[in-house]
């Protein structure tokens, strides 16, 4: 296990890898799954790359900063590790998967400090000038980076279950039902926290950017 540890660490830190079955290909990444579920290695690496980055994403908007985000996504493919051979085919791996982001997101969250979630790292800080450059229209690229920031500081304003629930429904694209059930929720709730958080988002940008121009 301890090998595996270091391994799983390894490819968090190599964000940019792409497996060759991208989304959208579930016949191919289901064969994937099914390999590793079975105790191939090299599938199970395949799994990880090809999740890595949304699950590193999705942590970050959860906790706040990418230290955290990290921490997380190694804890989930720990546990990916642990409880993969549970998984049934068949299942919304998707969605199994996610429950597990959210399980280990909640956990860190708890062991720290009340404060340090109230602290959301800008997302400015993540994409670097030289990957706005290299896209094409700096200025464009500029707006929508500023754009993302507000949108981080604007999470850290909302309760856990309101950034849960925006996170996986506007972000991660999760369809209602789907945020209901992975949130051990109701749809009508759902869509009330939903609302709730994209609303406060409204309004902390439009305070923000009233504050920058005076």
């Amino acid at each position: 296990m301890p090998g595996d540890v270091a391994e799983i660490a390894r490819l968090i830190e190599e964000p940019g890898v792409s497996v060759t079955c991208e989304r959208g290909c579930e016949s191919g990444l289901g064969r994937i799954i099914e390999r590793a579920r079975q105790g191939d290695a090299a599938a199970f690496d395949d799994v990880m790359i090809h999740y890595q980055r949304r699950v590193v994403n999705t942590a970050r908007r959860m906790l706040g900063n990418q230290e955290d985000a990290r921490d997380a996504a190694q804890e989930v493919f720990l546990r990916l590790f642990k409880y993969l051979k549970s998984y049934k085919q068949g299942q919304d791996f998707d969605g199994w998967l996610y429950r597990i982001v959210i399980n280990v997101c909640r956990d860190l969250a708890r062991k720290r400090p009340p404060t340090a979630i109230s602290s959301c790292e800008a997302e400015r800080g993540f994409r670097k000038l030289d990957d706005i450059a290299a896209t094409g229209d700096i200025e464009d690229q500029a707006i929508q980076s500023q754009h993302r920031s507000i949108v981080a500081e604007a999470l850290a304003t909302l309760s856990t279950k309101e950034r849960e629930a925006l996170v996986l429904r506007d972000l991660e694209g999760f369809s209602t039902e789907e945020v209901a059930k992975l949130l051990g929720s109701s749809q009508t709730t759902v869509r009330s926290q939903v609302c709730s958080a994209r609303r406060k988002i409204k309004l902390f940008k439009d305070r923000l950017t009233k504050q920058r121009r005076g």
